[in-house]
């Protein structure tokens, strides 16, 4: 006997159930991939799976408690075990203050009941080709390349006991490329967002890091200190996905956030930069589409900030974060909006920063007196949330630049700052473009950022990292 199809499952579960109220979402998912290291395949994958997430409700006398639980790989005849263990789950937590009642709706998405997206090696079809070639040909220039590439797709068929039946497929692809010196003393590094294979031109990442790694022929060492510093997009997305993520309205409103206001509330109304930047999430926009409504199987509060699993199904639109430099709302489920008095804004799988810049990194490079030429930062880490002070490492080259050119590569450092004094302190920004976050990116895949200047940016110490 064939499985049963996801919207069969969630059917199933959703007949199965006895709690007061019930969303169950299945997600269907396919990934292929590429690996290699020192110019040569080393690994090659498919992989498929079904996780089933059960959330059950159920009331009481003092409020509404709510279970949730997920397992991977259910048979048809493990569908009631789950739901069963979701309801007793929900009967052992205690009330919530967040319930809210589902959300309701009709009519169903209309390929509700067809099969889940998939992915095959054919993706790469063009792209293994090329980048045997870029092996090559860098082996022949003294240089190693390492890396990974991956395409998947998630279609996700959420169902509810109040009517609701929705579908969405998320394909996601993504490069990641070192190229190291023979002799691995020198590195460099980019990570990119592919929505078609065909279209990666790995000749040309592999020349710019190449570019990256003659820079690094003259080495001078710089002490700790605050220096002008260009961002690129990706270590861009790294401090505006920290920010976005970790400060949502109700943590903000209790005081325990940077956007908290002294003496209650929060910052919603101040500015926060002087040139005119726009963070925003939309999930129509071009190059980041994503789920046009919530999906969130988690009902407890975690590291990145979420939506509420009573929210499943609320329809998404575009939602403006800063607006021309100042904080219009803050991520808010229908119970913190009630809380804080902002309006809903559920959190959304993208993110898009415009600063009003049309020129490249490399113009910004041209106009630079004197300063640092950042590729990646990593390991960042939360020091002190009530400024969002963040520590990390910069890797895989910083560059001094003079006179508008590139002179040679610098000690790397550990940096303390915060994105939102970042932001603040910017002074020019480059054209946005599609990027993926080196730190986040497996997380929250879907960015798009300028390239920054930032006078005073503070290099703390120096790390003998390469």
């Amino acid at each position: 006997m064939s499985a049963p199809r996801p919207h069969e499952t969630v059917e199933r579960a959703l007949e199965l159930s006895r709690a007061d109220g019930t969303v169950v979402i299945a997600d269907e998912h396919g990934s292929t991939n590429l690996r290699w290291a020192a110019n040569a395949l080393t690994t090659n994958g498919v992989t498929r799976g079904r996780v089933l997430t059960v959330i059950a409700t159920v009331g009481g006398a003092t409020g509404v408690s709510v279970g949730v639980v997920s397992r991977s790989a259910v048979a048809d005849d493990e569908v009631e075990s789950l739901v069963r263990a979701a309801e007793e789950a929900a009967r052992q937590s205690p009330t919530t203050d967040e319930a809210t009642p589902l959300v309701a709706g009709t009519p169903a998405s209309p390929d509700f009941a067809e099969p889940p997206a998939e992915t095959s090696p054919e993706v790469f079809g063009a792209f293994a080709p090329a980048l045997g070639e870029t092996f090559a040909r860098a082996a022949g220039e003294g240089r190693e390349l390492f890396g990974y590439a991956e395409h998947a797709v998630v279609s996700s068929y959420l169902g509810t006991s109040t009517g609701l039946r929705l579908r969405h497929d998320q394909t996601t692809g993504s490069v990641d490329l070192n190229a190291k010196s023979h002799g691995r003393r020198r590195s460099s590094f980019a990570t990119v967002p592919v929505a078609d294979f065909d279209r990666v031109d790995v000749a040309a990442l592999d020349a710019s890091l190449a570019t990256r790694l003659a820079w690094a022929d003259r080495t001078v060492d710089l002490p700790p200190g605050r220096y002008e510093t260009l961002l690129p997009p990706s270590s861009v997305a790294d401090l505006l996905l920290y920010q976005h993520m970790t400060n949502d309205a109700r943590r903000s409103h209790e005081g325990r956030t940077v956007f908290s206001r002294p003496g209650g509330g929060t910052r919603v109304g101040e500015r926060l930069a002087t040139l005119p930047l726009t963070l925003a999430s939309d999930p129509a926009a071009e190059g980041l589409t994503a789920a046009p409504f919530v999906l969130s199987r988690s009902s407890t509060e975690t590291f990145f900030v979420g939506n509420a699993v009573f929210d499943n199904g609320l329809p998404l639109g575009r939602t403006e974060w800063i607006a021309d430099g100042v904080l219009r709302t803050l991520p808010n489920t229908r119970h913190s909006a009630e809380l804080t008095g902002l309006p809903l804004a559920p959190v959304i799988d993208n993110l898009r920063l415009d600063a009003g810049g049309t020129r490249s990194l490399d113009e910004l490079v041209a106009t630079t007196e004197r300063g640092l030429l950042v590729t990646s930062l990593w390991y960042i880490r939360e020091v002190d949330p009530k400024n969002l002070l963040l520590t990390g490492l910069t890797r895989d080259g910083v560059y001094l630049v003079e006179g508008g050119e590139v002179v040679g590569q610098v000690n790397n450092f550990r940096f303390n700052e915060s994105p939102v004094e970042v932001i603040g302190r910017a002074s020019e920004a480059s054209a946005t473009e599609l990027t993926r976050s080196r730190e986040w990116g497996d997380y929250f895949p879907r960015t798009a950022m300028p390239a920054l200047r930032v006078p005073e940016f503070h290099m703390s110490s120096v790390s003998p990292g390469v």
